[in-house]
């Protein structure tokens, strides 16, 4: 049985001060006994991850924190660049990839995000491997086979016990932030797509094993249906994020 994952990926929202408020009421409104049914990561921006990390350890809270982006060469001259190392040593257990975001605004490659998985996996935390298609994509009836391709592009090189730490993160970008949610069953085909992919590639067990995550526009009022699908295993979660009630209530969702 997979653990469910709800991660909140703040974007660029959020000062020290205001992210050090967020995770104080995450903390607040968390309720102990979640910790065992499901497991909660944020992500938020690079300024504001040691803070937030150690308002959670303060607090005891059983909330992980991770990065939105990396840069996969350990140092040198990268003006702006955030290495593995530096993530880990902030408190880092994950680091989000590949985003849509990253690849429609920053021009990331599937090339990159290969590299970049590669080098979170090296550092030992976990890589969420985004991958999602354009409305253009899903209206030419291409999207199953585009965001495959992704999949396999983004899992180049990387063994079976390394894809056994992954995350796979479907978030068709037609639906972030839009208020446009894939259906269940829109987002269970591509789930379901996803998980055949690791299956021909490493196998069924270690198919089985790997979470694979929901995101676009993820809400109170849809996170039971998107959760019921038998590969949907939670949600990479945005602007309800932001908000310590809202987001907990996707948390709570989740507990079985």
């Amino acid at each position: 049985m997979r653990t469910p994952l709800i991660a909140g990926n703040w974007k660029m929202n959020n000062t020290i001060p205001e992210a050090v408020v967020l995770a104080q009421d995450i903390c607040n409104n968390f309720e102990r006994d979640w910790a065992s049914e499901v497991d909660v990561l944020v992500c938020p921006p690079a300024l504001d991850i040691k803070p937030v990390k150690t308002v959670f350890e303060f607090d005891r809270v059983k909330v992980q924190v991770g990065a939105q982006n990396v840069y996969w060469e350990e140092s040198g001259a990268f003006t702006g660049e955030l290495s593995c190392g530096m993530l880990a040593s902030a408190g880092c257990s994950a680091v989000i990839v590949g985003h849509s975001e990253r690849r429609n605004l920053f021009g990331e490659t599937n090339e990159d995000v290969n590299r970049k998985a590669k080098a979170v996996l090296a550092a030992r935390m976990t890589p969420i491997v985004c991958v999602g298609e354009s409305l253009f994509v899903r209206e030419a009836g291409e999207a199953v086979e585009y965001v495959c391709s992704q999949v396999e592009a983004a899992l180049a090189g990387i063994d079976e016990v390394e894809a056994r730490s992954c995350v796979i993160a479907y978030e068709p970008v037609w639906a972030i932030g839009t208020g446009r949610t894939a259906t269940p069953e829109q987002a269970e085909e591509i789930c379901a797509a996803i998980r055949g992919v690791l299956a021909r590639r490493y196998g069924s067990d270690t198919a089985e094993a790997v979470r694979i995550l929901y995101g676009g526009s993820v809400n109170i009022g849809n996170i039971e249906l998107l959760m019921a699908q038998p590969d949907i295993d939670g949600g990479l979660v945005g602007g309800a994020s932001l908000d310590a009630r809202g987001f907990l209530s996707l948390v709570r969702a989740c507990v079985r």
